[in-house]
């Protein structure tokens, strides 16, 4: 699936480290960035979701929430928050029914071999629930945090 700018983000229902259910609708109000990883604790996404924590204060002071969805579990998401001293939402999808929604699973190359899995992607949804901005998918996810940072004008 194809998200388009400036139409509504597909709604979704999950379940985040401590096994509280968010929806779109929690962050209604909010400009918030949802990021798409495929696995805790792995070298590129353990980088990535270091530079979002890392951002905290400027990402706090404009107002803007971070979510990280990926398949894990809420307890590998719990230890994954611990070890790495996160500041932000993981949300469980081990259904995929988000990850689906937001067009974040396909076919990708690794190694030199082609797989399917969650392809690393991030949405940006504006305080009125519409699609912002939408990166389909991200080639570097250790600079990627700074090109957020850059798209949200911090």
């Amino acid at each position: 699936m194809s998200l388009t700018i400036g139409k509504n983000a597909p709604d979704f229902s999950l379940p985040d480290a401590h096994g509280k259910v968010h929806t779109l609708a929690s962050f209604k109000g909010k400009t918030t960035v949802i990021y798409f990883y495929p696995r805790d604790n792995t070298p590129g996404c353990t980088k990535e979701a270091c530079g979002f924590r890392d951002a905290e204060a400027r990402l706090l002071k404009a107002g803007v929430v971070v979510v990280g969805v990926s398949p894990d579990s809420p307890a590998s998401h719990l230890k994954f928050i611990a070890e790495q001293e996160l500041n932000f939402t993981l949300l469980a999808d081990p259904e995929k029914t988000m990850i689906l929604a937001y067009g974040a699973w396909g076919e990708k190359m690794m190694y030199g071999k082609i797989s399917e899995g969650v392809i690393r992607s991030t949405v940006i949804i504006g305080a009125d629930g519409k699609i912002a901005h939408h990166w389909p998918k991200v080639a570097k996810a250790e600079a990627h945090p700074d090109e957020v940072l850059a798209a949200l004008g911090l």
